[in-house]
């Protein structure tokens, strides 16, 4: 799978000779598929920290897999890896993205 949204070529890394694919990963009913369908797009993630503590990440999703999910920032380019359990909410931007640095609130 490639992300050349951003003009980088993001691999996934093969896996070992095993072909199974989990069904978490297959079914829309669980939230690794239904996160696969919007890869590429700008998303929000909010994760529970501990019992109460709310920390969000943006970026474009680039990948999913059954226990994690890849965000690239849109400052910096970089990858970061989340954990997909401490997952509580995701906003999937239906508007296209185009990095603006000069961009102002």
């Amino acid at each position: 799978m490639e992300d050349n949204s951003q003009g980088n070529n993001y691999q996934r890394p093969s896996v070992g000779g095993n072909s199974f694919t989990p069904e978490t990963v297959t079914n829309d009913l669980y939230t690794p598929a239904f996160l696969r369908q919007h890869i590429g797009k700008l998303v929000r993630v909010e994760f529970l920290i501990g019992t109460s503590n709310l920390e969000d990440r943006t970026g474009i999703l680039v990948e999913v897999g059954a226990s994690y999910i890849v965000l690239r920032s849109i400052q910096d380019r970089n990858l970061l890896y989340c954990d997909i359990y401490s997952i509580k909410f995701v906003t999937i931007s239906e508007s296209p993205f185009i990095y603006d640095p000069n961009f102002q609130i």
